[in-house]
């Protein structure tokens, strides 16, 4: 049984989440504030937080900053700060995810098991298939049914890298512009918008509407290995911090 902290200020969000985690197996603690989220994290240490940003003490990102002085636990920030300056700082923070209030609760699991999923123990993965295309990371293809290749350039092939190796994760635009050109490009957004195209151009059937690389507007970029199917429609969230 996985244990979950949840940390919100709202108590109608917190019995929410409580009660729909707890149906699904969880075993869930719950935090009103930072300074309850970080003892009661040092107390037990969860396998993954769900994490509220404007919390009456401390704001989220400096309980992001505590937890990832000694864990890196899986973090989805749950807020209502739509602002793509809160985004990008969360998850430049540590944070795992970012989702905006209100959620659907089946979007929440969907986004608990991707992360969860890269959080277990690494293995060597030697291919990823996309649809029915494989990329080899270690001879550096990407195979076409017919075992014919597809031509990326040098960039386009180390920007599917980083996103392919970080399966279901939300990539701030810094993140990959820093991973993949390096420091000095940190703000050459329109650099990663072009090879982003490029690569959908490749690699998706529709371009136009991606089903495994997929943009987050006004935070970055993700690799969705595939559909979650979890049930539920229920929509969770009071907007606030």
């Amino acid at each position: 049984m996985a244990r979950v902290l949840v940390v919100d200020d709202e108590p109608q969000i917190l019995r929410a989440l409580r009660i729909n985690l707890r149906a699904r197996g969880y075993d869930v603690t719950t935090a009103a504030n930072g300074s309850q989220a970080l003892q009661a994290a040092a107390r037990h240490p969860p396998d993954l937080v769900i994490l509220d940003l404007g919390l009456p003490d401390l704001d989220g990102e400096e309980v992001i900053g505590g937890l990832r002085g000694w864990t890196s636990v899986p973090i989805i920030v749950v807020s209502g700060r739509t602002d793509s300056t809160d985004k990008v700082q969360a998850l430049d923070a540590g944070a795992d995810d970012y989702l905006t209030k209100p959620f659907g609760m089946d979007e929440l699991l969907a986004r608990m098991r991707a992360v969860t999923r890269r959080a277990q123990p690494a293995e060597q993965t030697p291919q990823v298939r996309i649809g029915s295309l494989v990329v080899d990371f270690a001879a550096k293809r990407v195979i076409r049914p017919d075992d014919s290749d597809v031509r990326l350039t040098p960039t386009e092939w180390h920007l599917l890298e980083v996103l392919l190796r970080n399966p279901g994760k939300l990539l701030s635009q810094q993140h990959l512009l820093t991973e993949v050109w390096g420091p000095g490009y940190a703000d050459a957004s329109g650099n990663l918008r072009l090879y982003m195209t490029q690569l959908r151009r490749k690699l998706e059937p529709d371009p136009a509407r991606p089903r495994w690389l997929i943009t987050e507007p006004g935070m970055g970029y993700r690799f969705q290995p595939g559909p979650d199917d979890d049930a539920g429609d229920s929509t969770i969230g009071v907007v606030s911090g």
